[in-house]
């Protein structure tokens, strides 16, 4: 019989079709993805190639002074700096705004056939401190609300260009979906003096079985509720609003864990595609501990079909303990 189950962050209902599911074997890609070239010349995130983006924000650069890491403003940008935050009324009920905010994007490797699951782990970490610069930069312009950065890997995974890279989007509002997560999360403090991300990993520990693998800093796990087979949460043993806030230390323990878990899941499933999102509070609300920063990760594996978006019920055709099991015991390296 199926199992419908309520993801606690945002009392979304998934159905588990346990009739309809999958072993974790299934899911894996059989079609080997064609191999990449370490240089195109057609590439504009290669070395060499670097007239054709904007000029850089920001870039990180070996003794040799060539550069390890780009962040430069998106070609084709969702947002742009430019305009004004002022609401205005269209055909004098509907609202809108000018399209203001920061749209960027970080090329994590020279390399054109060096996804981030096969990077070393100072390069790993030299990308999270980039990510954490650009965040700590960007979230001294007043009117921005909320700061997310992502990484598509894969076709399916809406990636326009296969050379490894990441966004960041800032917006001049809080999305919707984050603030149904942000304000449970107060919720529930105000209920019971408690994170509920916190109380989350400690029951997904004393549970153990949805758990992937845990250090004294972070908690890898797949959710109860997960809303796709695989679904990944990276969560810190700490709670912590802002990644702006995390230590150099909390980042090189991430840099281990999330190297580990994207091996894991590029040997596990044979490469697939899937979408990285590091979350985090709004800002403003940063320095309270009621939504911490942490790690979603997402395989594409799974269509989307008329009932989830009918509904906005997920339907998972694969056991979130069958999964995490399956990733626990997997050996990577």
């Amino acid at each position: 019989m199926s199992e419908i189950r309520q993801d606690p962050t945002t009392k979304e209902w998934v159905i588990i079709a346990r009739e309809r599911s999958k072993r974790p074997n299934d899911f894996i890609h059989r079609q080997p993805k064609p191999e990449l070239p370490s240089f195109s010349p057609s590439c504009p995130f290669c070395p060499g190639n670097e007239a054709m983006t904007p000029p850089d924000s920001f870039a990180l650069r070996g003794k040799d002074k060539k550069w390890l890491i780009r962040v430069f403003p998106n070609h084709f940008p969702a947002l742009t700096p430019d305009g004004t935050t002022n609401r205005r009324e269209e055909s004098g009920f509907f609202l809108a705004m000018d399209g203001k905010g920061i749209h960027e994007v970080i090329v994590e490797t020279p390399q054109h056939n060096a996804p981030l699951a096969l990077a070393d782990e100072s390069r790993v970490l030299n990308l999270l401190l980039t990510f954490q610069k650009r965040y700590i930069a960007l979230r001294q312009m007043p009117f921005l609300k909320l700061i997310l950065v992502f990484q598509n890997h894969g076709a399916s995974a809406g990636t326009s260009l296969e050379h490894p890279h990441s966004q960041l989007v800032a917006t001049p509002v809080v999305p919707r979906h984050i603030r149904i997560r942000h304000e449970i999360a107060v919720q529930y403090y105000d209920d019971t003096g408690r994170s509920l991300y916190s109380d989350i990993v400690d029951h997904e520990l004393k549970a153990g079985d949805r758990i992937v693998m845990a250090t004294d800093k972070f908690t890898v796990f797949h959710p109860f509720a997960s809303h796709s087979p695989f679904e990944t949460w990276i969560l810190p043993r700490t709670c912590q609003a802002s990644f702006s806030s995390a230590s150099t230390e909390d980042i090189k323990g991430l840099a281990d864990v999330l190297r580990t878990t994207l091996l894991k899941l590029y040997r596990g499933l044979n490469n697939p595609d899937y979408n990285f999102i590091l979350d985090g509070a709004p800002i403003g609300d940063e320095n309270r501990d009621y939504y911490p920063w942490h790690i979603r990760i997402i395989p594409r594996l799974t269509e989307v079909a008329g009932f989830e978006i009918g509904t906005g019920i997920y339907i998972n055709t694969a056991l979130p303990e069958e999964t995490a099991k399956f990733m626990r015991e997997f050996k990577a390296e």
